[in-house]
């Protein structure tokens, strides 16, 4: 049986005997009788760990006194250790007291062997330069380049020994002069290998001005054969194809580039160390050189057709397509070294010089295409229903060229023109807004203008159209609120995506990597100020972090005027019938008599007499007017409530809208008339005792009016009824509680001093 199981430390009681009833035990032998003998082995396994236990401890009692005394020894042999080390600590510290001076001494020594080896090599090198300098001569006149090299190749290290020396301008003047004469030696043979390609003579010369630190005069070379080669290769499109535009002659020339670009790259890689900094600077320096130039060409296209952004964006994908395609063939070769990130902007920066002229008048540009759209759309007609239809259609016509100018801005300008973009659609959105007040003044006009003399006359058909320009204004904001949410989602997505500045890689050659991507140099590409930089580079931080929720806030803020405009020219319409009902209130004869046709007297009572004409009028208008604003403010409820969220209705507190907004309508309306109506009763100059009375019948009239219409009166409706009805006696404290113009003003009418 394995004991050993009970070592474990996570020896577990049941799984051990489980495992001995399952393993161990015969299938004939009763559980009762195998669980016996188990138990009896394990008391036998105690008994038998119990006598070995016991014998360790006696042969441990026993051992014990020899481990003290060899504990003792160990003691003792450390002390005389440690008293030998204290010895020699001190022997060290008396050999370093006795030999401090002789090292300082060695090691002066030591710094005069290394000034004088110095100073042996540099009266070598000077004597080398002046044997060399001997020497020149006569090795410039064997024409030999190979020793030529090699002199000047040594009088250049021997310079380098010489910086101290009084004449060391006037040496290294001399020795760029001979450089010089080198160089105008080598110059027909370096041309005529440039323009063979010839590698191994490329390959030779490459190494001489190499050793001669010549190398950029050489690349010079490179540049100057393979420039002439590109300009010449564009003359000729120029005059193979003279009938096409420049759009044909872009695309063949860049064309020619890319192929230049990959095959000298793949030539210069075996030449030169670092090839791709040397054809991206070839290929800039072409770029610069054309004749006609890039922007000459564009100024003579722009003038011959005249759509300046549509021919700029056409022009700007052609050279986009040239600059992406030779940025991805440099990421495959450049390493994040500065030289190579540095030729790459400098190309990337020829290529988009000729837009830039154009894109500092981007704004002009594009206020001028906003305008000629706005000028298209019809606005006006002499018919008030065909010009309320032409200010709905113009909705979708105005947005349109908002967002064709939107798409206009990332393709000419990849979103970096935002600032200016959003200049002209403020532009744009006024001008509209400014031509809309003026159509709404004449159809104002025209509505004002009855076709009857009836004065019950009514025509809710003008009340309708005034509902028709408020679903319009709805639209007009609802599509304002979009265009500003697709404005910020397109210039997060564009300009947002570059590298922020603002967190730099920590890596430093990840950082020169990044540093073309950053927002500064891509912007850089298309702007020509640091303002304009500056500028969208907090717009895009403040809508990053989310401190600008809308670009568009004046223009929706000119929006939400004109909605209010249009609603009081709506509620205009439905109060122009009540306000002729209240025009002559406070001039009325009624007020200064003293009967009425000889049979009233002011000893009637009040509730005996009725409303007078003009208030039961109102009275009647109001009533029919919840049928007359149904039908009508059902048609679209959600523009019309877009349009009164940010333009309320006179009369009407700033709140939520109603559920339904002809209950806001008949607020309005009957918050104005009891503002008119009282205004009109502060108006009156006397009130007979009678005339009080009949006032007051006209009050409980329009009150009553109210109520079944679900409404309140005024607080000034109630004052005013408060104070006529009360006597002379109380009138005093009753006016106590009232403003002093309210009370005044009814003292004065009815003749009680105050």
């Amino acid at each position: 049986m394995d004991y050993s199981k009970f070592m474990d430390d996570n020896f577990d009681a049941k799984e051990w005997v489980n495992q001995a009833f399952q393993t161990h035990r015969d299938p004939g032998t009763p559980k009762d009788q195998y669980a016996t003998t188990l138990v009896m082995k394990l008391q036998m396994f105690i008994q038998e760990v119990n006598n070995t236990l016991e014998e360790a401890g006696q042969q441990a009692l026993q051992n014990l006194p020899r481990v003290m005394r060899e504990v003792d020894a160990v003691r003792q042999e450390a002390s005389l250790l440690q008293d030998q080390m204290r010895t020699v600590k001190q022997d060290i510290q008396k050999v370093e007291q006795n030999t401090a001076h002789s090292m300082q001494t060695l090691l002066k020594l030591d710094s005069i062997k290394s000034r004088m080896k110095t100073t042996a090599d540099a009266l070598k090198e000077a004597d080398n330069w002046t044997t060399l300098s001997t020497d020149v001569e006569d090795v410039f006149q064997s024409q030999d380049i190979q020793t030529i090299t090699a002199k000047l190749s040594g009088m250049q290290q021997s310079l380098q020994m010489l910086v101290d020396t009084p004449d060391y301008a006037s040496r290294c003047q001399h020795l760029e002069k001979l450089k010089n004469r080198l160089e105008a030696l080598l110059s027909p043979q370096l041309v005529a290998a440039f323009n063979s390609q010839s590698l191994e003579s490329a390959q030779m010369y490459t190494k001489m001005f190499e050793n001669i630190d010549r190398l950029p005069q050489l690349y010079k070379y490179y540049h100057k054969c393979h420039k002439q080669q590109l300009l010449q290769a564009w003359k000729d499109i120029l005059e193979t194809k003279q009938d096409d535009t420049v759009v044909v002659w872009m695309t063949d020339f860049y064309d020619h580039l890319t192929s230049t670009w990959h095959s000298q790259v793949k030539w210069c890689s075996q030449v030169f160390t670092d090839p791709v900094p040397i054809v991206c600077d070839l290929i800039t320096e072409s770029l610069a050189s054309l004749d006609p130039s890039l922007s000459t060409c564009f100024a003579n296209l722009l003038s011959e057709r005249g759509e300046t952004l549509a021919t700029l964006t056409e022009l700007k994908q052609i050279s986009e397509r040239f600059a992406k395609s030779i940025e991805s063939a440099v990421e495959v070769h450049m390493t994040d070294s500065l030289p190579h990130v540095s030729s790459l902007e400098r190309l990337l920066q020829t290529v988009y010089a000729p837009y830039r002229p154009y894109l500092v008048k981007y704004k002009t540009f594009e206020e001028v295409q906003l305008s000629n759209d706005l000028n298209n759309i019809r606005l006006d007609h002499e018919e008030v229903l065909d010009t309320v239809q032409l200010l709905g259609e113009s909705v979708n016509k105005l947005f349109h060229s908002s967002k064709e100018a939107n798409d206009r801005c990332q393709k000419l300008t990849n979103g970096f023109g935002y600032v200016s973009l959003l200049e002209a659609h403020k532009t744009y959105f006024t001008s509209y807004c400014r031509e809309f007040r003026r159509v709404l003044i004449n159809i104002r006009e025209k509505c004002h203008t009855s076709p009857s003399d009836d004065p019950d006359w009514e025509d809710w058909s003008h009340f309708q159209h005034s509902l028709r320009i408020i679903q319009t204004t709805g639209d007009l904001i609802q599509h304002v609120e979009e265009l500003d949410q697709h404005i910020i989602s397109c210039i997060l997505h564009t300009v947002g995506k570059t590298v922020g500045t603002s967190s730099p890689s920590k890596d430093a050659d990840k950082r020169l990597s990044q540093r073309r991507h950053t927002l500064t140099f891509q912007a850089a590409l298309f702007l020509s100020s640091e303002e304009e930089v500056s500028a969208l580079e907090q717009l895009v931080t403040s809508l990053e972090e989310g401190d600008t929720p809308s670009v568009l806030t004046e223009i929706m803020s000119d929006m939400s005027k004109l909605s209010e405009e249009v609603h009081k020219f709506g509620f205009d319409i439905v109060f122009a019938q009540l306000k002729r009902y209240l025009s002559n209130l406070s001039n009325m004869e009624i007020w200064t008599s003293r009967s009425a046709g000889g049979a009233m007297t002011s000893d009637l009572p009040t509730f005996s007499l009725s409303p007078q004409e003009y208030i039961t009028k109102i009275g009647q208008y109001l009533m029919t007017l919840p049928q007359h604003l149904d039908p009508f403010t059902l048609q679209d409820s959600s523009t019309l409530t877009i349009a009164l969220k940010h333009g309320k209705l006179p009369y009407t507190d700033e709140q939520e809208s109603p559920e339904h907004l002809a209950d806001l309508w008949l607020e309005s309306v009957a918050k104005g008339t009891m503002h008119v109506f009282t205004e009109e009763v502060l108006k009156i100059h006397e009130l007979t005792p009678h005339a009080t009375k009949q006032l007051i019948t006209d009050i409980d009239y329009l009150t009553n009016v109210l109520d079944d219409l679900g409404l309140q009166s005024s607080d000034i409706l109630r004052n005013i009824d408060i104070l006529l009805k009360a006597t002379v006696d109380t009138f005093a404290e009753a006016a106590e509680q009232m403003p002093q113009r309210i009370a005044h003003a009814i003292s004065s009418m009815r003749n009680i001093e105050l």
